[in-house]
């Protein structure tokens, strides 16, 4: 089976949201530079971040129907731009009160361009290449991450403002990229009214909304728990960095995996479900893995377990979806996200606290094995049984990535 080359575009959104990525430390450092530039509580620190948490979710449906509504490379620039005013106006701020206004307007931005950036690809690679085309964009991100913990961990040394100020330059960077790169798309919707189905009203949509909730739960309690499992288990939270870099290198190395014939032929729930069950083999190596070698080996197996998820499951989202209307889908979709994340501190720390580390993988590799039964229960019933190249359309070309 032959695969076709993506376009050149995409490659170089890749590259400009690497860059972005690159930069995007200061939201993790939000709370602690409330705590030491202002001297406020931990409490009304967490109350900022969660502040900030909680405006990201409107932010990805507004991403969503601007995206549709005024174009997706407009969209990907009003976002980014966004995003470097909120947060020099963060690293300015002269109060807690003025960090709490400034994070929030943050929140509002922060997802504008994520739906958008997801329409994009879409519009512009065959359903057959979607799957890789979305793994390759969360491969560019993991490799942007891998340096931006190594800037922070420099600048943050020195004054946490610098931080906001970086990744302020960094979204600038980034729109100015897609800005002179990316030639101005047409919105696919005119006027106000709607046309085809509502997402909130596609059952499909809405199962792969609620499984995809708990994948993210479960990606994202790993952000928040393993430093703090490593702590529990008497190492280094450093040694969390580690892993994270050893994930990050494994998505950027098995992209190549995805162009396998045999694997890219595997329809939608059974690709879903084989990652899920990788993930619970990883998290299960985490329960009970004691040295750093080990737990690397359980890092490489769940990271390969996202790795056959993430491209695939926004692939799935993309095909469901109507032309004029992807944007609006892919930000349904990705509130899973907004919702882990408002969810993953609470049920990590608290299996953390009370049950330990060996409890709090244990039940997270539980979770993975009913997600893979659910893609077969749920998702089969609603999704074509085959895979992407089977029967697929190519989706109506958009000349912003077009070759």
């Amino acid at each position: 089976m032959t695969r076709n080359r993506l376009p050149r575009g995409v490659w170089l959104l890749a590259v400009a949201r690497a860059v972005n990525r690159l930069g995007a430390f200061s939201v993790p450092f939000l709370a602690a530079l409330t705590v030491a530039r202002f001297g406020a509580s931990p409490v009304t620190a967490g109350l900022v971040t969660a502040a900030f948490g909680v405006a990201t979710i409107p932010s990805r449906l507004l991403g969503g129907r601007l995206a549709d509504r005024i174009g997706r490379r407009r969209s990907i620039v009003l976002g980014l731009a966004g995003c470097a005013v909120a947060q020099l106006a963060i690293a300015a701020a002269g109060t807690t009160w003025q960090v709490l206004a400034f994070a929030v307007l943050l929140g509002l931005v922060y997802e504008i361009y994520e739906p958008a950036s997801q329409a994009l690809i879409a519009d512009a690679v065959a359903p057959a290449d979607r799957a890789r085309a979305y793994s390759l964009f969360s491969a560019a991100l993991a490799a942007g991450g891998t340096g931006a913990g190594l800037i922070a961990a420099a600048v943050g040394r020195w004054d946490l403002r610098w931080l906001f100020v970086i990744d302020a330059a960094s979204c600038l960077a980034c729109a100015v990229v897609v800005r002179r790169v990316l030639p101005l798309d047409r919105p696919l919707r005119s006027g106000t009214r709607r046309d085809g189905p509502s997402p909130w009203r596609d059952r499909a949509l809405l199962v792969l909304l609620g499984t995809g909730t708990f994948y993210a739960l479960v990606f994202t309690q790993v952000t928040v728990a393993l430093p703090l499992s490593m702590t529990h288990s008497g190492r280094s939270a450093a040694d969390a960095g580690i892993l994270f870099t050893v994930s990050a290198v494994t998505t950027v190395a098995g992209q190549p995996l995805l162009r396998l014939g045999r694997l890219a032929a595997l329809s939608t729930p059974v690709m879903l479900a084989s990652g899920c069950v990788l993930l619970a083999a990883g998290f299960t190596g985490y329960a009970f893995a004691r040295g750093l070698v080990p737990l690397a080996v359980a890092t490489v197996v769940w990271s390969l377990g996202d790795l056959l998820i993430f491209g695939r499951v926004y692939a799935a989202v993309a095909g469901i979806a109507p032309p004029d209307g992807r944007g609006q889908y892919l930000s349904v979709y990705g509130l899973s996200w907004g919702f882990a994340g408002i969810a993953a501190p609470v049920t990590a720390t608290q299996i953390l606290q009370h049950a330990g580390v060996a409890a709090l993988w244990t039940s997270t590799a539980a979770l993975c094995l009913v997600l893979a039964v659910l893609q077969f229960v749920l998702v089969r019933p609603l999704l074509p049984d085959v895979s992407p190249d089977e029967g697929a359309v190519r989706a109506e070309p958009v000349p912003a990535l077009q070759d």
